[in-house]
């Protein structure tokens, strides 16, 4: 389990990672057409349409990314007061009953989606570019594979929990702001608003675990 646990991290961070760079050629394609409108007077019929595929595809292709590093949404108020084990099996019965079905269902009629789209080249309908638009549609089917191929690895974490009383311990590239203030025990800083405030240096091995416990 941990083996797939290591494989499924490594491969939505890879495309997790490698679609963020969207927002780089998104980031062009906007300030050209902002330029080229504002100074030229002359707009450009595709901008909107890479913007918003662009965007999308990336907020897609990030969402097993997130869920490997566990930042989704959650009701963190409620969830960080009980044990790991008791974590674990809210989460076990939460996947088994909303994930799963859902990331099927996304799935299913992403595929009949995308497939009807490209049965007839669509191509956009907001602007007259005409920017073909039905390889996007395929990015549908992929993330929701990328999220359930996750979720698996997430069961098997929880699976992983249930059993020893620990989480196992997940790649840690990134980091809420929170989060670390919270393990370092430092969120009264948020208290001080623009003021400078210093912040106690912590060893990584004296961090505290996710149950809020030192490792």
């Amino acid at each position: 389990m941990l083996r797939y646990i290591a494989f499924a991290d490594e491969l939505s961070a890879w495309f997790g990672k490698v679609f963020a760079w969207s927002v780089v050629v998104m980031t062009l394609g906007v300030s050209y057409e902002v330029v080229v409108r504002y100074l030229f007077s002359a707009p450009t019929a595709w901008a909107f349409d890479l913007s918003y595929m662009l965007y999308g595809t990336m907020f897609m292709m990030a969402g097993a990314y997130t869920l490997s590093r566990d930042g989704h949404v959650r009701g963190d108020f409620i969830y960080r007061l009980w044990r790991p084990r008791v974590q674990a099996a809210v989460e076990l019965v939460l996947y088994i009953i909303f994930f799963f079905p859902g990331v099927t269902a996304l799935i299913l009629a992403g595929w009949k989606y995308a497939a009807r789209s490209f049965r007839y080249l669509e191509v956009s309908s907001n602007s007259p570019a005409g920017i073909p638009i039905f390889q996007f549609k395929a990015v549908i089917v992929a993330a929701g594979i990328l999220l359930f191929v996750q979720g698996i690895a997430q069961v098997f974490r929880c699976v992983v929990c249930l059993r020893t009383g620990t989480w196992p311990r997940a790649a840690e590239d990134v980091e809420e702001t929170e989060k670390v203030l919270m393990e370092a025990k430092t969120l009264d800083v948020l208290h001080h608003g623009s003021e400078a405030v210093d912040l106690p240096f912590l060893h990584p091995d004296d961090q505290p675990d996710r149950d809020g416990e030192d490792r």
